[in-house]
């Protein structure tokens, strides 16, 4: 309340002062203002101006005076409000198969990396833990709730994971499978799931289902859709229709990353960024800035527009286009 007695002084202290320059001004009204006696008709708003600003001005600085500093620090969130990232990479040979990226020059695994990296520059990973499970013939856990984004990528791109599996098919399903026995005991919509792979043949039935802390999914494919690479005598290509088939039985979104990173629109849709969209919230310390900015403005203005607006009456002798007088005529 101390800013709003301070306003009330100013207040009573610039109507008492504009009173005693209005009698002022009364006096000297023929001289300042010409035979009309009167200025511009904005002018002789400039008083209310003028006690406005000044209420203004005095209750923002004296409130940002009293009010204690912002720190603009990320918050630190309890371990159990925090969300969860859970990766579901394909670590298979065919993953090492070098068609990916924009050039189509690097391996898919390495792909994958520089897709991982991309998402995590984007999403608020002050929010997240990282949890990360490869799969091949089977699933396995490779990390659990990390908050280290660059561990994930050094995995993904540099560790030959698919050596501690056998030999086989791709099985996608025992991924998602271990990733819904993950997420079981999660906080409710709180976990995104993401899916890396470049494509798997999935039967008809038996797809996981996913528990209630899995608020969204989100498939990914690496590798090139159109030509392909051969190994194990066979051309292995990113299969986009069975990737988005996947991702509509999962109830999740597909995306080609082959070339283009994940959109940002996708990105904040499953991260929930939208509800942060007011990231301009009106407070005290916002409308006191707003305050004693608009009163500094109008104080600074108000009286360079009175000196060259405030009246329409020009004093002095008219010059003829010759540079000669009116007087001066009438003399010769």
């Amino acid at each position: 309340m101390v800013a709003e007695w301070v306003a009330l002084g100013v207040l009573v202290a610039m109507v008492l002062a504009e009173l005693l320059h209005w009698r002022r001004c009364r006096r000297l009204a023929r001289l300042a203002f010409g035979p009309q006696q009167r200025a511009t008709a904005w002018a002789r708003c400039s008083p209310l101006m003028r006690i406005v600003a000044c209420v203004l001005a005095a209750w923002g600085l004296t409130a940002l005076l009293l009010m204690d500093p912002k720190v603009h620090s990320a918050p630190i969130l309890d371990r159990s409000e925090m969300k969860h990232l859970l990766l579901v990479v394909d670590v298979s040979p065919s993953m090492y198969l070098e068609d990916a990226g924009p050039e189509k020059n690097i391996s898919r695994r390495e792909r994958a990396a520089d897709v991982l990296t991309s998402l995590f520059s984007r999403l608020p990973m002050r929010e997240y833990q990282v949890s990360l499970i490869a799969f091949y013939t089977g699933a396995k856990p490779l990390l659990a709730e990390s908050r280290d984004p660059e561990i994930v990528r050094h995995i993904v791109a540099e560790l030959p994971i698919y050596s501690g599996f056998r030999s086989g098919k791709t099985d996608l399903f025992s991924g998602l499978q271990l990733a819904a026995t993950t997420a079981k005991n999660w906080r409710p919509k709180s976990t995104t799931v993401v899916v890396i792979t470049d494509g798997v043949t999935v039967p008809p039935t038996g797809m996981p289902r996913m528990p209630n802390s899995v608020n969204s999914m989100l498939v990914v494919g690496v590798g090139d859709a159109q030509t392909g690479k051969f190994i194990d005598g066979h051309q292995s290509r990113q299969d986009v229709s069975n990737l988005r088939q996947v991702a509509n039985r999962i109830r999740g979104v597909y995306h080609d990353a082959n070339t283009k990173h994940i959109p940002t629109s996708t990105i904040i849709g499953f991260s929930g960024e939208n509800d942060k969209s007011q990231w301009w919230r009106w407070g005290r310390r916002e409308l006191a800035l707003a305050a004693s900015f608009l009163g500094g403005i109008i104080l600074a203005l108000l009286p360079i527009l009175l000196h060259y607006k405030g009246t329409s009456w020009a004093p002095g002798r008219k010059v003829s286009p010759t540079g000669v007088s009116a007087k001066t005529k009438v003399a010769a």
